[in-house]
């Protein structure tokens, strides 16, 4: 086996226990799960559904007036596309920090736009960017479009957002939000601090009944049919030693050729964009075989061998692949070794595709900024979800750089004529790598708060506001101040000694009541 083999895939195997736990149903999983543009909760399926308005700030909550095939569907949270295209609208939630969780976001458009068809727009988690939505195939088909991801939260909030891209046409919506904690096993050959997986397909093979889901996937993932149906006789296995825990029922069915033929699948059953896909591979043998013969096969994708000699016996196993580069259809062989008794067969496969996680603001920066927003009586739509990351849905008015360590920093706030009213919290001088603070042409009212610890900024605009008391001597302690505009405001006393006379500071200061400086 080639040494590149080993840089792409490992095989576990895993031996059956007795599953006498499926005798009661396992508990629910520890979720959050949204009814986005619901005024109430509501229980579904033994789920807890919540309404959604303490997880988001915008939008227009809206009914779909045409018949839905489940009732979170009846609701959706609509967000205008008007002046908003770039700017992303966001769901937070609390999270257990370092956990990994199954996020899956639920579309159903029901003409809530009054176009045929709905809209394309991109979705996010936190800072990255995970997908394009594009819902039009599955509207037209009638069914709801979910995507599902997984994502380690790498704070003790997880945003999942939505923006308008240059594809869309009509103010973008989300039906369904959830939040579902996984076990630390779960998918874990794939560094979760450097990527996010975005599932492609998942299949129960040989299935052709309704989508497994929970109860029968503990974790409420879907494991959608794919196949003529062919029923096996592994009833009564256990997936305890499988570290992704897939559903015994994936076990009770397979699909499977005869004794000397290969077993071909296009599948995923649809072109991929060329990338690099995480793919596993769920293998029972028939138990009612006898135990000491086993299926022997071969494993290849697009005529790449993906595995060698593949000993599949009742106790089961999984073959997995953490990355394997994909582009186009794809075909997966399974062809019987020369020694097998038995023909290829497959119970269940995964694919996700991998996501190279966005960048991060620092921390201290975005609490920062979130104090500095919460100040604010009308702060701008998109100031939700990561300030800097995805690069493209930066915060209104926000410019990121990074900085020492690959640290991603906030360096300037544009909010020039935003209309904003309200007051300027000093957290904002723990935005301590801001150059500028451009904040003219509003309603701002109150105090200027202590800026001194800013050693880096060179403009300061405040003009055209409504700022009151006096203006705070520990500003001529910026040594790299270079504009300092406070025209047309309600500032009172004197202009401080260690601003008069600055060397290369420009200082207007008029359309003020300030008091005449003391005679010498």
């Amino acid at each position: 086996m080639s040494t590149l083999f080993f840089l792409f895939f490992t095989i576990s195997i895993f031996s059956f226990l007795p599953f006498s736990s499926l005798s009661q149903p396992p508990p629910p999983p520890k979720a959050i799960r949204i009814d986005c543009g619901a005024i109430g909760k509501s229980e579904y399926d033994g789920n807890l559904w919540l309404p959604d308005a303490q997880f988001v700030s915008a939008g227009t909550p809206k009914v779909i007036t045409t018949p839905v095939s489940v009732p979170i569907l009846s609701t959706l949270r609509s967000f205008p596309l008007l002046n908003n295209r770039n700017k992303k609208f966001c769901y937070t939630v609390n999270v257990y920090h370092g956990a990994k969780y199954m996020v899956r976001t639920t579309y159903y458009y029901g003409g809530i736009n009054g176009k045929d068809s709905p809209p394309v727009f991109d979705q996010m988690v936190d800072g990255t960017l995970w997908s394009e939505v594009n819902t039009t195939a599955d509207y037209a088909d009638g069914l709801s479009s979910p995507y599902e991801g997984v994502f380690l939260a790498q704070g003790k909030t997880m945003s999942v957002c939505i923006g308008a891209n240059n594809y869309t046409d009509s103010d973008p919506f989300i039906s369904a939000l959830e939040f579902v904690i996984l076990k630390d096993s779960f998918y874990n050959t794939t560094d979760f601090n450097k990527y996010g997986l975005g599932l492609v397909a998942r299949n129960s093979f040989g299935y052709s009944g309704p989508i497994i889901r929970y109860p029968d996937d503990e974790f409420d993932r879907s494991w959608a049919p794919f196949g003529k149906s062919n029923p096996t006789s592994n009833r009564n296995v256990s997936v305890s030693g499988f570290w992704n825990h897939p559903p015994a029922k994936i076990f009770q069915t397979e699909l499977t050729s005869g004794q000397s033929k290969p077993l071909d699948l296009d599948w995923p059953p649809f072109s991929l964009q060329n990338s690099t896909y995480y793919i596993a591979l769920y293998f029972a043998h028939d138990s009612n075989s006898s135990r000491e013969s086993s299926r022997m096969f071969n494993i290849s994708i697009n005529g790449i061998t993906y595995y060698s000699n593949l000993n599949v016996t009742p106790a089961g196993l999984v073959v997995f692949a953490t990355q394997w580069p994909l582009s186009g259809h794809t075909r997966l062989t399974l062809t019987p070794s020369v020694d097998s008794k038995f023909g290829p067969s497959i119970n269940g496969g995964e694919v996700f595709g991998l996501l190279t996680l966005g960048g991060r603001t620092v921390t201290r920066d975005v609490i920062a900024l979130v104090k500095f927003r919460d100040k604010l009586q009308n702060p701008p739509v998109d100031w939700n979800g990561d300030p800097c990351y995805p690069q493209k849905y930066s915060w209104t008015g926000v410019t990121c750089a990074e900085g020492k360590g690959n640290q991603t920093r906030v360096v300037s706030l544009n909010l020039t004529g935003m209309g904003l009213s309200g007051s300027v919290s000093a957290s904002v001088a723990n935005l301590t790598a801001l150059t500028d603070i451009l904040l003219g042409n509003n309603r701002l009212s109150g105090t200027i708060p202590d800026l001194s610890s800013l050693k880096f900024i060179r403009k300061l605009h405040l003009e055209d506001n409504q700022f009151n008391g006096e203006i705070p001597s520990s500003l001529g302690k910026i040594e790299k101040l270079q504009e300092l505009y406070l025209q047309n405001n309600n500032l009172t006393g004197q202009i401080p000694k260690s601003l008069l006379g600055r060397s290369g500071l420009d200082l207007r200061t008029f359309g003020n009541p300030l008091s005449a400086p003391p005679p010498h």
